[in-house]
């Protein structure tokens, strides 16, 4: 015990001594420094150097400082060497300085694009100073980079060209060598499905010669992740609740060829059970009984991400229409066995305000015509639906190439300070149409400003020409007339139709229009105008009756209702919602008196994952009030776009051999977008589209009535981005159509911005 003793007190001792030896090497090895020497440099000046360290003059330093000091030089990329040294007082500091680059080559790469993506994230820069491990880092990041555009056999060499005056030029050179193919595609573990199905499920695809198109059978490191995310997702929309896609490798089989292997655990497949919602005591509960209503029909079916996320979607749009300001969602898991009990629990949150809302990146674009687009304002209450509507609004402008939000929350407050950036994009346009058919062809040609002196003002003019007609437009409309939600339009056209020669008769009808519309309700717009025609029809001998007893000069006066009911998520490039329209327009100076009546209905969805596809619904009546025959500049004919396949105008009733329209007319249109077929050309999209609809009813009898027939075609389009401007064209093939129709096959659009 006595010796345990004695060996604790050395221990002490001992451990003392050291702290006192520490702190005489210390003072041993401290100096003041009365002057400091820099040598080497030669572009870095001493004043600039020196702020690159802490105030030294005078002061104490230390070993541990004099290494703290050598350390922040090197970071600062200027120097490839440092050595400090302490003399006494004297600080000797000498560095050798880094090249500097003059310019970076990167050869091997033609593509623009590809070479953009394969620099993403290099360190060195043109007339940035060589940093050794930069190179070395660059190297790699390139690498990587060839790798997940499926570059596995690719070299990437690094030469430095020395150009004198510590200049230098890099030069990477660059072989692809092979793409590496995908030759087969396997899944292994508990996957439950067949391996035909889940490679229906993924982008990637297995090599086969006639694809030479697409890009998805080469190896490609961030397609395969991708297709993971797009497995897991598959697998816990179809109850699957613990999928785990645990490993993705690529298996070298021969020259460049690879087997893809995807390791899936599927695990038990888990049911919903009862699902329910919790709602705070002040919430009415007759506001979600349609919620309940979806919850009862999801019970016992299987477990599903999905579903859960349009529930979560379906409460906040109760509590936006119902105005519950903020709210939050907690979704309480239980299981028991393979069953899962849900219930949503809805808590009122802490009313936070909008501090500020700032927008950056509005170049050209006035300030006032995006926040004209805001459902939020300064000072209100935080609301982050209003607020993913008011960027959905701004998108829908197509002003923008991309429109992004952050939100900061103040400390002090707790307040939201909104920030708003957008990227603008080239705003007019340029360009033609055609198309050709069994009786001839047709042309147009456009020119469009969406943005006029970045005031949101919307100018068009149009001209369309065929055989036996032409068309003329110009309009200007501002949609936030003095920075309202009303908009203002106004508008010139003038048709003429010349069908002297073979059907006796011409017609010319020049006018103005004039309106406004506004919100009157949550998404509910209505519209008022004014239009105005004057209209001279000419016969000769050789034309019928009717049109003989309509001959003479005519002053038309309308005005026109409009009721707008609009849900999509956004105006441009729609994914999901619906849009209702509704038009009557009145004679108020007429000799026939016509009422015309014009319904417009439509909806989109993602049926699957990549895929739109919408329906929408049109029709138009006109019909005289005295009971006389319109006049012929009156009647009605399907609009080209609600009937592809067919020319437009020439279906329908017929005077002879002339197509007289008619006092109704109908369509149904479905479109469906296809996945992409170019991995690496993001431009062009495809979707097919079937076609249905029919004109009819007349005020006289003709030689011919097709009334019952309905006309209908089928179809690929093909919207492609081209650098000259967007080209869309679509081919069609009709399914049912009248002897007397006139067919049109192929049809194309082509503008460029400006």
């Amino acid at each position: 015990m006595k010796n345990l003793v004695y060996l604790n007190n050395f221990l002490k001792v001992l451990l003392l001594s050291l702290v006192v030896l520490l702190l005489f090497i210390h003072n041993l090895h401290s100096e003041i420094i009365k002057n400091i020497k820099i040598s080497g440099n030669e572009r870095i000046t001493n004043e600039t150097l020196l702020t690159f360290l802490p105030p030294l003059l005078d002061k104490e330093i230390t070993d541990s400082e004099i290494n703290s000091i050598t350390k922040n030089l090197y970071e600062t990329n200027f120097f490839k060497d440092v050595t400090i040294e302490l003399k006494d007082d004297l600080l000797l500091i000498n560095v050798v300085e880094n090249p500097i680059i003059q310019n970076i080559v990167y050869n091997g790469i033609k593509s623009d694009s590809l070479l953009d993506f394969l620099t993403d994230g290099v360190n060195l820069k043109d007339r940035s100073s060589f940093v050794e491990i930069f190179a070395e880092q660059d190297i790699a990041i390139i690498n990587d980079n060839l790798k997940r555009r499926g570059y596995f056999f690719a070299t990437v060499v690094l030469k430095k060209e020395n150009l004198g005056d510590n200049l230098v030029n890099l030069i990477f050179e660059i072989d692809l060598g092979k793409k590496a193919k995908i030759k087969k595609i396997t899944f292994i573990g508990n996957k439950i499905y067949k391996d035909k199905k889940l490679r229906s499920i993924i982008l990637s695809e297995e090599y086969k010669f006639w694809k030479f198109i697409s890009g998805k059978k080469f190896l490609n490191e961030d397609l395969v992740n991708f297709d993971k995310q797009l497995l897991l997702n598959f697998y816990k929309n179809n109850g699957y609740y613990n999928a785990l896609i645990s490993s993705s490798f690529a298996k070298l089989l021969i020259d460049d060829e690879f087997e893809l292997i995807f390791n899936v655990n599927a695990g038990d497949k888990i049911f919903f059970r009862n699902l329910n919602v919790e709602l705070p005591i002040n919430f009415d509960q007759n506001n979600f009984d349609k919620l309940n209503t979806t919850l009862e029909r999801l019970k016992n079916e299987p477990y599903s991400i999905n579903a859960i996320e349009k529930i979560t979607q379906e409460i906040d749009k109760i509590a936006l229409d119902e105005a519950y300001e903020t709210i939050g969602i907690d979704v309480i898991e239980n299981f028991d066995s393979n069953y899962l009990d849900l219930t949503f629990v809805i808590e009122e949150t802490e009313k936070t305000f909008v501090k500020r809302i700032n927008v950056f990146g509005n170049n050209v674009t006035r300030e006032n015509v995006i926040r004209n687009q805001l459902e939020i304002d300064e000072g209100d209450f935080y609301n982050e639906i209003l607020l993913n509507k008011s960027i959905n609004n701004i998108k829908s402008l197509n002003f923008f190439k991309n429109v992004d939000s952050q939100i900061i929350t103040d400390d002090t407050t707790n307040d939201k300070i909104v920030n708003i950036s957008v990227e603008e994009k080239p705003t007019g346009e340029i360009g033609a149409s055609a198309g050709v058919g069994t009786s001839g062809e047709s042309f147009g040609f456009f020119v469009k400003e969406n943005n006029f002196l970045g005031k949101g003002l919307n100018l068009s003019s149009d001209v369309t020409l065929s055989t036996e007609s032409i068309k003329g437009s110009l309009s200007v409309k501002n949609p936030n007339f003095n920075d309202t939600d009303k908009s203002v339009y106004a508008s010139l056209e003038t048709t003429e139709i010349d069908r002297l020669t073979d059907f006796g008769y011409k017609t010319n009808r020049t006018g103005f229009s004039y309106g406004t519309d506004f919100e009157f309700l949550d998404d509910l717009n209505f519209g008022i105008g004014n239009k105005n025609f004057y209209q001279k029809i000419e016969t000769d001998s050789t034309a019928s009756a009717l049109q003989q007893k309509q001959e003479g000069d005519y002053w038309d006066s309308f005005i026109n209702l409009d009721f707008t009911y609009d849900k999509r998520n956004q105006k441009f490039k729609t994914t999901d919602g619906f849009r209702n329209f509704y038009s009557i327009e009145l004679p108020v100076i007429s000799e026939t008196n016509t009422l015309s009546n014009i319904y417009d209905y439509r909806f989109f969805t993602e049926l699957y994952e990549n895929n739109i596809t919408s329906f929408s619904f049109f029709a138009k009546t006109s019909n005289s009030i005295s009971g006389d025959d319109i006049k012929l500049t009156e009647r009605n004919y399907l609009p080209s776009n609600k009937l592809r396949g067919f020319q437009s105008g020439k279906i329908g009733p017929k005077d002879g051999n002339d197509f007289v329209g008619g006092n109704y007319v109908s369509s149904i249109n479905i479109n469906s977008t296809l996945p992409l077929f170019f991995e690496e050309n993001q431009n062009i999209d495809f979707s097919i589209f079937l076609d249905a609809g029919n004109v009819w009813g007349i005020d006289y009898d003709s030689s011919i009535d097709e009334s019952n027939k309905i006309r209908s075609a089928a179809g690929l389009g093909v919207d492609w981005f081209t650098p000259i401007g967007p080209l869309n064209f679509s081919l069609s093939q009709p399914i049912s159509k009248a002897d007397t129709d006139k067919t049109e096959s192929f049809r194309f659009n082509l503008g460029t911005s400006f």
